[in-house]
């Protein structure tokens, strides 16, 4: 008797089908079905390093057990945009130099876009709270809240920000 249940989890727009017991995390989940661009951190909801977002509100994955994300939109870092058409988010952190080792960055940008969902024209302080759940080691953070404020610019001005 298996204690595993068939789950639907829809991540970057398509339906993904996956069984799994009810203790089994959202990032384990995703990693099982190949999104690898959700980096394993801690898994503890430290680094941010495995944030996704879920109906448009950032949440570490780690701490999220699969079932819970069950008929929810998941958007990784990789629905957000392709290396043809990169989201302005991922444009920024190109252009500014945010992306160092990179480990961090897809947490980071995910933690932006939720930021940027709820608020269009962020603050300074608005951008260290909304990051503040990230950890960087190599960055120093500089040149990724440079990246935040220039999106969130070029986003507003593009209509693409709430």
């Amino acid at each position: 008797m298996s204690n595993e249940k068939a789950i639907r989890l829809r991540i970057n727009g398509r339906d993904e089908r996956i069984a799994v017991p009810a203790h089994r995390t959202l990032l384990e989940a995703l990693r099982e079905l190949g999104h690898v661009e959700v980096k394993c951190g801690c898994e503890k909801g430290d680094c941010g390093a495995c944030a996704v977002l879920i109906d448009g509100m950032a949440i570490d994955s780690c701490l999220t057990l699969a079932w819970m994300a069950e008929n929810r939109d998941i958007t990784t870092v990789a629905g957000m945009g392709t290396a043809q058409e990169p989201h302005p988010l991922q444009k920024a952190f190109i252009e500014c130099g945010a992306v160092q080792c990179g480990y961090c960055t897809p947490g980071l940008i995910i933690a932006a876009q939720s930021l940027i969902n709820e608020n269009a024209t962020p603050t300074d302080d608005d951008i260290r709270l909304a990051l503040s759940g990230n950890l960087c080691r190599c960055t120093g953070y500089g040149k990724v809240f440079d990246a935040v404020r220039d999106a969130s610019v070029a986003m507003l001005e593009a209509g693409d920000a709430r």
